[in-house]
């Protein structure tokens, strides 16, 4: 009996350890399974999109974080659109998520990046610190948050041969899904921007863009079911403003629509506060423009009863700007 009776204790522990071992073979093939779907979901904030040739490659990649947290680390990330002749790089990239929340990953990336357009347009960056952090669904990207902060950027046209050179003291950029929608909303705070060979002094700014695109949630998710991109649709403009500080502040809000050329129209409303300073500040930094800038600064203050303020209602017409719905004051080209 004795002996029986070890017989089954030890037949018990053995099953015991072949369940536990049973366990952690399968929690260890879900974790490696978890990580790829990590490296997919980063790849895919970052642009790739196979079905529209979009690729987008992590060197060197290696998991860490086992057993309780998935962690993705890259030497360098490329992204190529060989449909649109688009291709970048940037540094280390750094992702990790929790085991119990696969769906929420937050990821580092370094500098220097570099971005070239098959019309001749070329970006550099670099920045002190790129964190951000997104939640994935199936398919795709759900909503994502993005904090850049010290960016230091050279934008140059081989077709013009002009160049800009762009620092941004704060960035941040976030999106989401909003059922069939996308909202958007950016933030470039403390901003100088310098034309190269210009003599150009723009003032620094604080630049916001918070908008709505409707029935383009899936850019987000990395695909569009119309192909055309932004192209023939329509949002709303909640707020799109320049602050240059000390109350002096314009935005522009309103309905608006990119047709299938590019081309914008809209119903929008133009906000300007500190009509003085404005005209001030920007005839300062523009002497060989003063005399404009006097005019239109007091044609602005007529418009609304001679104050400091306006609020104007402007129209695009297929990009044709009218002001009051009938000055004709100029024209955006197609995007």
């Amino acid at each position: 009996m004795a002996a029986s009776s070890r017989s089954g204790v030890s037949a018990k522990i053995l099953a015991l350890a072949a369940l536990i071992v049973l366990v952690i073979a399968v929690y260890t093939a879900g974790w490696f399974y978890a990580a790829a779907t990590l490296k997919t979901n980063t790849l895919t904030a970052l642009g790739k999109q196979q079905d529209h040739g979009v690729t987008a490659d992590c060197a060197d990649a290696t998991y860490r974080g086992y057993p309780f947290r998935i962690g993705l680390f890259c030497s360098k990330v490329t992204v190529d659109d060989s449909a649109k002749g688009i291709s970048a790089s940037f540094g280390a990239l750094r992702s990790a998520a929790q085991v119990y929340v696969p769906n929420h990953i937050v990821w580092e990336l370094d500098g220097p990046s570099e971005l070239r357009t098959g019309n001749g347009l070329s970006v550099t960056a670099q920045w002190a610190d790129l964190q951000a952090s997104l939640q994935t669904k199936a398919g795709g990207v759900e909503r994502s948050s993005t904090v850049i902060k010290g960016l230091a950027s050279a934008i140059t046209s081989s077709q013009t041969g002009q160049a800009f050179d762009l620092k941004v003291e704060q960035t941040e950029v976030h999106a989401r899904q909003n059922g069939a929608d996308l909202d958007a909303a950016v933030t470039l705070r403390n901003t100088d921007l310098a034309a190269r060979g210009l003599p150009l002094q723009i003032p620094r700014f604080t630049a916001v863009a918070d908008v709505t695109v409707a029935g383009k949630a899936g850019l987000l998710e990395g695909h569009d079911e119309t192909g055309t991109g932004l192209y023939g649709s329509k949002g709303e403009i909640r707020q799109l403003g320049v602050d240059l500080g000390d109350g002096q502040i314009l935005s522009i809000s309103g309905p608006i629509a990119i047709d299938e050329q590019g081309r914008l129209s809209g119903k929008l409303k133009l906000e300007v506060q500190k009509i003085g300073a404005w005209r001030e500040r920007l005839s300062g930094n523009f002497p060989q423009l003063a005399k404009t800038i006097d005019t239109a600064s007091k044609m602005l203050s007529a418009l609304t009863g001679g104050g400091d303020s306006a609020r104007l209602d402007v129209t695009l017409n297929r990009g044709k700007i009218l002001v009051g719905g009938f000055i004709a004051v100029g024209e955006i080209p197609p995007l």
